[in-house]
């Protein structure tokens, strides 16, 4: 009899086309590929958190029917049971706020430029303006990778990390924040070729 492998799948699976090259071009297709692998995989068990799955349906314009998607194990997380050590959180709210330290001054960077440049100028000409939203695109995309980018940022991520210690689950993610957070709470976790192996070995 085989051995029983547990996985916990993120949405990246599907979505980050990185991932998804795995199983197919779109969400559509690479979702049910893995729901077919699923399905012949008798001691591979999938689960994923209702505020992933439903994260995840977003994604996909014709929804899979409910005989597809039984495969997928649509579990929360015992959010009040699971032990979380302490260090753990305080880890993470340390981190937490040197990166909102480091947004604040990315965004001081862009005040003072755009403050200097302003100067004497009685009236904005169009090129100005479009100028100032270009630089108001690239404050944004600096701010949300100095906050976001390596770090558990939501709740659905939250989840997926809970569950997958709590049924002491592989975790199929390209979230690289995902990986490094899951490490320091002993998570074993893969990527799409490891999953896609996974499920056709």
């Amino acid at each position: 009899m085989e051995k029983e492998i547990r996985v916990v799948i993120d949405t990246s699976m599907v979505v980050n086309p990185d991932s998804r090259v795995f199983f197919g071009d779109a969400p559509e297709s690479a979702l049910r590929t893995i729901l077919a692998q699923l399905k012949e995989k008798q001691n591979v068990l999938c689960y994923m958190p209702p505020s992933v799955y439903e994260e995840m349906l977003k994604f996909i314009d014709t929804k899979p029917s409910l005989e597809e998607t039984i495969f997928i194990n649509k579990k929360p997380p015992a959010s009040y049971q699971t032990q979380i050590p302490s260090i753990f959180l305080y880890e993470f709210i340390e981190e937490f706020r040197l990166r909102v330290n480091k947004g604040l001054r990315i965004a001081e960077k862009y005040a003072r430029r755009e403050l200097k440049e302003s100067l004497g100028q009685a009236k904005p000409s169009g090129d100005k303006i479009r100028e100032d939203e270009e630089i108001i695109k690239r404050l944004r995309e600096e701010y949300r990778t100095a906050l976001r980018e390596g770090i558990v940022d939501s709740k659905e991520d939250f989840d997926l990390l809970l569950l997958a210690k709590e049924l002491d689950a592989l975790l199929a993610t390209s979230d690289n924040g995902l990986v490094s957070w899951a490490h320091k709470l002993g998570i074993h976790c893969i990527g799409a070729e490891e999953l896609k192996k996974l499920l056709q070995k």
